[in-house]
């Protein structure tokens, strides 16, 4: 397999295979219904949907990007990142995932949170969120909720508003 991927941002023709990626990752479709969910909300941002592309032409990973706010500070969630299964292990979230963090920054956009693996995104520069007086207005282990500046600038501190879909008010 592979270990060399480009990217891109995810185009109107590649919402099947958005949709295909996320169902073959996940265990049930919820993250799957959440991409097109925010599709439809005012917190997606195109360029931030981000698909990695094998050298067979065919989409293998995803990373998501939507608007969310740390209190009233304009922020990033990070997620769904996906991969398909026999993808995986070979660079194709990664790639997904440092070019969404890219064009983020290329857009301006100064900090990035998110609720996932505390062995995994640390290697992006996520940190501990609790750090920055960063919290979720719900319950979860205290080394899964992660932030990153995108530009080194101070992290703002507050809870963590994300998008309507993500049902965490």
């Amino acid at each position: 397999m592979s270990s060399d991927w480009t990217t891109r941002a995810e185009t109107a023709d590649d919402a099947a295979a958005t949709r295909r990626i996320n169902l073959a990752a996940f265990d049930t479709a919820e993250e799957a219904d959440l991409v097109e969910a925010l599709r439809r909300d005012p917190a997606w941002i195109p360029q931030l949907s981000v698909l990695s592309i094998g050298e067979d032409g065919n989409p293998a990973g995803y990373a998501l990007l939507t608007r969310c706010h740390i209190d009233q500070t304009p922020a990033l969630c990070l997620g769904p990142c996906a991969v398909l299964p026999e993808r995986q292990g070979v660079g194709a979230g990664s790639a997904a995932i440092r070019a969404a963090l890219s064009n983020a920054t290329e857009l301006g956009e100064h900090y990035v949170v998110v609720l996932g693996h505390p062995g995994y995104y640390p290697r992006f520069g996520f940190r501990r969120a609790s750090g920055f007086e960063i919290r979720l207005s719900i319950e979860v282990p205290d080394e899964a909720l992660m932030a990153l500046s995108l530009d080194g600038s101070p992290m703002p501190s507050g809870t963590v508003r994300y998008a309507a879909p993500f049902g965490i008010n």
